[in-house]
C-alpha cells in the first residue's frame, strides 16, 4: 500500500509593509544632494552627448583621426628612441664622447646665431652707428684733442730725456766728479798691484829659483 502525499501549505501574511526610507519625507532635498555626489564617467558623458555644433557622424569621425595621430605619435616615438640608440652606437664606435658632442651643438648654435636675421639686422644696424659716430664732428674734434695731447706728451718726455742726459754730462765734466773719479782709479790701482805683488810671492818662494826639478837617478 503506497501512502498519498499530502502538499505542505505555509500561510503568508496578506499584508507587507513597505522599507522605511533612510530619508524622512521632511528632508526631500537629501536625496538629490546625495545623488550629486555620485562620480561620473566624463568620458562616457562625451560619448553620449555630442558636442555643441557637431553630428554624431562628425563627432565619431573626428575621434577616429584623434585615434589614427596618436597612434603615429607613439610610432614616430618608437621610431626616435631607435635612431637616438643607433646614434649612439656610432659615436662609441667613432670614439665621440659627450663634450665632442656639446662642442659641436655649441658651435652649430653659433652658425645659426651669425645666419640668423636678427644677428645680420643687429650688426648692419652697429656698423651704420659706428660710420656715423667716426664720421660725426664731435668724434673728429675728440680725436684730434687726444692727438694733440700725445704730441705734447711725447715732446715734453723727450725734454726731460734731454734735460737729464745734459745734466749728467755736466756732472762728468765737474772737477767734484773728475777727483772722485781720479780717486777711485788711484784706489784700484793700489789694490791690483797689491794683489800681482803677493802672487808672484806665492809662485817665486826664495832659494827656489828657476832650477827645473831633477829626476831621481834608480841605484
Amino acid at each position: 500500500m503506497f501512502m498519498e502525499e499530502t502538499p505542505l501549505e505555509v500561510s503568508l501574511p496578506l499584508s507587507v509593509k513597505p522599507l522605511a526610507s533612510p530619508f524622512p519625507s521632511d528632508c526631500p532635498g537629501l536625496l538629490s544632494d546625495a545623488m550629486t555626489d555620485v562620480p561620473v564617467d566624463s568620458a562616457a558623458a562625451a560619448r553620449t552627448s555630442a558636442p555643441e555644433g557637431l553630428t554624431l557622424a562628425e563627432e565619431e569621425e573626428l575621434r577616429s583621426e584623434l585615434a589614427k595621430v596618436e597612434e603615429e605619435i607613439g610610432t614616430l616615438r618608437q621610431v626616435l628612441a631607435a635612431k637616438e640608440r643607433h646614434c649612439g652606437e656610432l659615436k662609441r664606435k667613432l670614439g665621440l664622447t659627450p663634450l665632442d658632442g656639446l662642442k659641436q651643438n655649441l658651435s652649430k648654435s653659433w652658425h645659426d646665431v651669425q645666419v640668423s636675421s636678427a644677428y645680420l639686422s643687429a650688426s648692419s644696424t652697429l656698423e651704420d652707428w659706428n660710420e656715423k659716430l667716426t664720421q660725426s664732428e664731435a668724434y673728429k674734434k675728440t680725436q684730434e684733442t687726444l692727438s694733440q695731447a700725445g704730441q705734447k706728451t711725447s715732446a715734453a718726455l723727450s725734454n726731460v730725456g734731454s734735460v737729464i742726459s745734459r745734466k749728467l754730462g755736466d756732472m762728468r765734466n765737474s772737477a767734484t766728479f773728475k777727483s772722485f773719479e781720479d780717486r777711485v782709479g788711484t784706489i784700484k790701482s793700489r789694490v791690483v798691484g797689491s794683489r800681482e805683488n803677493s802672487t808672484e810671492g806665492l809662485h817665486s818662494p826664495s832659494g827656489a829659483g828657476d832650477k827645473p826639478p831633477q829626476d831621481n837617478a834608480p841605484f
